[in-house]
Order: structure tokens, then C-alpha cells, then sequence
């Protein structure tokens, strides 16, 4: 399997990211360069390769590129990020998507989606709804992507910024949360609690790897012992910001 990514590196501006739902701490702005360098290292590491997309130093955010755009097999769409602030922030993945060879389909105004609300996996998206996404966004969202075989799938999110904010998904399709900031976990069709926040954040290295937080070391050993390899690396910066290990980067898959 082909395994790209694309990312793109934090700005000067980063301290200034939109809070919602945690208090505002200090960010060290170093640091944050080295942790996104030892981000970018470890998926180099497992053989992904790595597309930068174009700085956007006036947009604080920028460094989550993952609410950019959603891909589907050959189909990148851009989203519409609800956050006004960040809106410009579409254009450079834009470029980077069609510059790979994707086709390009648009969330339109007024419909708004972040592509941090949106978990694919084995033909299903689930798409969370009351944040940054709304219904309008959804339902193009849908459009563009029941074409190619998916279904889609609104799941509430109140209690988090984004959908993968509250929950991700294992390689076998286990669904993982820590229950107190998942609305509704009956939704999913096998669900596991993890005990540590940002245990619920993984992203598939590959059929056996999940690259995570190292801030979630008893949730480490329940995937470990589960027979998963674990990749840690820490993010401590950008958790700080309502970030984590899913939205550094937009996963392609070939």
C-alpha cells in the first residue's frame, strides 16, 4: 500500500490557536517545532511519505491540516472550516491535493465542515455534527461520497471541538473513546473506553501500528496487549490547543 501524508508546519502564530472547550495555557512555541519534527520523523519512519503543504503563518491553526480536507479513494474535498479564522487555510492543501493528482470537490457556503469531524473506516464516514460541522455540510458531504461506496453517518459532538477529538477508530475497526466526552457511544457498532484522554486518539500506521500520544501510557499498554504496535511520540504543545495526533496531517491511502 502506497502511504502518503501531507502536513504542514506550525507558524509563528501558533499561540494564538481558537480555544473551545479547555482554558488557555502557554505554548511553547520551540517546542512545538521539535514535537512537530519528531511527528513528521515517525510517520517517515514507518515509510509514509510526506507532502508539505505551503505555510499559512497568518492563521494560527494552520498546523491542523487534517480539518482541510477530507479524502475518499481518488476524490479530495475541501472542506469549509466553520471557524471564520480559518477559512483561508483551505486554499494551500487545495493546491497540494490537486498537485498529487486528486479529483477536487468543495464544501459550499453556507454549509461548514472540518475534516476533524470526520472518521472513515471500512466504507463507513461518521461525520460529527454540533461544533464546527453542521447539517448543510454533512449532507454535501454525503453527496460527494455515496458515488463511491460510502455511507455517512452524523454523530453528535458537544462535549469536544471535533468528532476525533472524542473517538478514532483501531485497525479492526473498534471504535475507541474516553467515555466522558463521547455523546453517544451507542452509535458505533463495536466501541472499546480507554481510561486516558488522549488514549483515544490514534492513527493507523498500518495493519498492526497506531501512532498515539505518549500522554496515554496505561491506554499504550491496553493496545499493546492487545497485540497492537504502538508508535508514542509527544504532542504536548498542540494538546494544549485542543490538538492531537489525527489532525497534524491528512492520511492518503493508495
Amino acid at each position: 500500500m502506497q502511504k502518503r501524508a501531507l502536513v504542514r508546519r506550525p507558524g509563528p502564530r501558533l499561540d494564538e490557536g481558537l480555544l473551545t472547550h479547555l482554558d488557555r495555557q502557554p505554548v511553547d512555541l520551540e517546542l512545538a517545532r521539535r514535537q512537530w519534527l519528531g511527528y513528521a520523523a515517525a510517520l517517515q519512519a514507518e515509510g509514509w511519505e510526506l507532502y508539505e503543504v505551503e505555510p499559512a503563518d497568518d492563521c494560527p491553526d494552520a498546523v491542523f491540516v487534517e480539518d482541510t480536507a477530507v479524502v475518499y479513494g481518488d476524490l479530495a474535498v475541501v472542506t469549509r472550516p466553520g471557524a471564520d479564522e480559518r477559512k483561508p487555510e483551505t486554499a494551500g492543501t487545495e493546491a497540494a491535493l490537486a498537485g498529487l493528482g486528486y479529483r477536487v470537490a468543495h464544501i459550499e457556503a453556507p454549509g461548514t465542515l472540518d475534516g476533524g469531524d470526520v472518521l472513515k473506516h471500512a466504507g463507513t464516514v461518521w461525520v460529527g455534527l454540533g461544533g464546527r460541522t453542521d447539517q448543510a455540510g454533512l449532507d454535501q458531504l454525503r453527496d460527494h461520497l455515496v458515488p463511491l461506496g460510502a455511507r455517512v453517518v452524523g454523530v453528535p459532538v458537544t462535549k469536544v471541538l471535533h468528532l476525533k477529538s472524542a473517538v478514532t477508530a483501531l485497525p479492526d475497526g473498534t471504535v475507541i473513546g474516553y467515555d466522558p466526552l463521547v455523546d453517544d457511544p451507542a452509535v458505533f457498532p463495536a466501541y472499546f473506553s480507554v481510561p486516558e484522554e488522549p488514549g483515544a486518539h490514534v492513527v493507523l500506521l498500518d495493519a498492526s501500528t497506531v501512532l498515539m500520544s505518549t500522554a496515554a501510557p496505561r491506554t499504550q499498554e491496553i493496545f499493546e496487549s492487545r497485540g497492537l504496535r504502538v508508535v508514542a511520540v509527544d504532542i504536548s504543545e498542540y494538546e494544549k490547543l485542543e490538538g492531537c495526533v489525527t489532525c497534524l496531517s491528512i492520511r492518503l491511502r493508495g
